[in-house]
C-alpha cells in the first residue's frame, strides 16, 4: 500500500536554516534545502535532499533552478532570508501558475515600491521619496523641515534612509543635519528616504493561509536592533483589534495568500498607527524562538504548513493556539554588540546567572580580538534570553542588560 506521504510534493525551503529543516522533518513533510554550495558535505552527510544554488545570480536563472525542482517533483518554496523572497516569488508562480506572485513578491523586495503601494491602498506611511544621489537627501531633508515650519535655529527633525532592497536596518542611517549625509556611502544608492515617524515601534508576525490571518502575533521592541519581547505588553495588546484590521488591510492591499509576513508600524500615544515597512520571511531578533518560548508551537512549522496551498485548512485551524491568552509568559531577547575595538574578556555577572527571568546566553569569545562592524541585526555577539510572567520586569531587564558592558 503506498503511504500518502510518498505522493506528497517537497517543500523548498530557500536558505540554510537548522531550525527550518528540523521543523519540515517534524512535520513528517518531505523537502529540498535550496542553499549556497559550502553547505553540501553538510546535507549529504546527513541525507539532507539539497540543490547547491547562488541567490545572488538574480532572476535569470530562475528557470534553472525552476527546472531542477520540478524533476524532484517540488510544490512550494518558502523563503527563509530577504535575499531568497523573490526567488521563492518566482517559483511559485510557475508551481502555482500564477505569474503575479512574482510580481508581489518584488513589492516585498524593494522599499519604494512597498510604500506606493501601501499609500495607494490607503495605508497610513510617512513623506517618502528616492535618493540617487546625496543632492537628492540634502534636498528632501530640506523640503521635510521647511514643511514642519522649522525656522534657523530650531533643531532638524531627523529622516531616515534605507538601502531600496536590503533587508531590515541593513544600511539604515538617521539622518540629522548635513554631516550625515557626507558619511553616506556611494555604493548604497538608491534609498528609500523617509521621515521620522514618532510613536513606539512594534512587529506583528502574521501566518496567513488563503488571505486570511490565522495566527497574528505582536513583538514589543524595547530598543529597535537590541531588544524584544513576546507577547507585546498590555498597554500595547490593548491595540490589537485595530492592529490587527491594519495588517488584514495590509494583507488585501498586497495580495498576500499565504505564508507569513512581518510588517513594522509605529503607533502614537493617542492610537495613530503608521505603517513602517513589511517583509514576507523569518524575521530577524530571534522572533521566531520567542514566540515558540511563548506559545509552545513552532513558527517555523506554521510558515511551511501556511506557505502551502495543499494544506487542509482544518490542520491550520489545529495548530494555532488562542492568541495572547495561551502564552505561558513573556519570552524576550537581547542582542549584544561589544562596545569596545578589541575584544580581551567575556564578563558574564552573576547576578544575570542568577535572576530567575533568565533562561541562557550564547556570548562567545571570537577567534579575533578585533570586532567587526555591525550591519543591520547582523554580527552581534551572541543573546541573552529571559521569561516570566511581568511584562514591566521583562522591560526593565532588557533596559538594564543593554547597557551592560559584556566585553571588555
Amino acid at each position: 500500500m503506498t503511504n500518502a506521504k510518498e505522493d506528497q510534493k517537497l517543500t523548498a525551503i530557500l536558505g540554510w536554516s537548522l531550525q527550518a529543516i528540523e521543523a519540515a522533518d517534524k512535520l513528517g513533510r518531505p523537502f529540498v534545502v535550496v542553499s549556497t554550495p559550502e553547505f553540501q558535505t553538510f546535507a549529504d552527510e546527513n541525507d539532507i535532499t539539497f540543490v547547491a544554488w547562488d541567490f545572488d545570480r538574480l532572476n535569470e536563472g530562475s528557470d534553472e533552478l525552476y527546472e531542477k525542482l520540478k524533476a524532484l517533483n517540488t510544490g512550494v518554496a518558502v523563503p527563509i532570508y530577504e535575499e531568497t523572497v523573490e526567488w521563492a516569488g518566482a517559483l511559485n508562480a510557475r508551481f502555482f501558475g500564477d505569474p503575479r506572485i512574482f510580481n508581489r513578491s518584488l513589492l516585498l523586495r524593494d522599499k519604494g515600491l512597498m510604500k506606493r503601494k501601501a499609500q495607494m491602498a490607503g495605508i497610513k506611511v510617512g513623506v517618502f521619496e528616492e535618493a540617487h544621489s546625496k543632492d537628492d537627501i540634502y534636498r528632501f531633508m530640506k523640503r521635510v523641515n521647511e514643511a514642519l515650519i522649522k525656522i534657523d535655529g530650531d533643531t532638524n527633525d531627523p529622516i531616515h534612509i534605507k538601502p531600496l532592497n536590503k533587508a531590515g536596518t541593513v544600511g539604515h542611517v538617521v539622518v540629522r543635519d548635513a554631516s550625515d549625509i557626507d558619511k553616506v556611502t556611494d555604493s548604497d544608492f538608491p534609498y528609500l528616504m523617509e521621515s521620522h515617524l514618532d510613536g513606539q515601534e512594534f512587529s506583528v508576525e502574521a501566518f496567513i493561509y488563503d488571505g486570511k490571518i490565522k495566527f497574528l502575533n505582536i513583538t514589543e521592541y524595547v530598543k529597535l536592533g537590541y531588544s524584544n519581547f513576546v507577547p507585546a505588553s498590555p498597554s500595547l495588546e490593548k491595540y490589537r483589534p485595530q492592529i490587527h484590521k491594519a495588517v488584514q488591510q495590509l494583507v488585501d492591499a498586497f495580495e498576500i495568500k499565504y505564508g507569513v509576513i512581518h510588517p513594522e508600524y509605529f503607533i502614537s500615544h493617542d492610537g495613530t498607527l503608521n505603517f513602517g515597512e513589511v517583509a514576507a520571511r523569518v524575521p530577524g531578533g530571534h522572533i521566531f524562538e520567542l514566540i515558540e518560548r511563548a506559545y509552545g508551537f513552532s513558527p517555523f512549522q506554521a510558515q511551511i504548513m501556511c506557505s502551502d496551498p495543499a494544506t487542509p485548512e482544518e490542520e491550520i485551524d489545529a495548530f494555532f493556539p488562542e492568541e495572547v491568552t495561551s502564552s505561558k509568559g513573556y519570552a524576550g531577547s537581547l542582542m549584544v554588540y561589544p562596545r569596545v575595538r578589541l575584544i580581551e574578556k567575556l564578563d558574564v555577572p552573576e547576578e544575570l546567572k542568577n535572576d530567575p527571568y533568565f533562561l541562557k546566553h550564547d556570548l562567545f569569545l571570537p577567534n579575533t580580538t578585533k570586532v567587526a562592524d555591525r550591519v543591520g541585526f547582523g554580527n552581534h555577539y551572541g543573546t541573552l534570553f529571559f521569561f516570566g510572567d511581568d511584562s514591566d520586569r521583562m522591560r526593565e531587564l532588557l533596559e538594564q542588560y543593554e547597557e551592560y558592558d559584556f566585553y571588555h
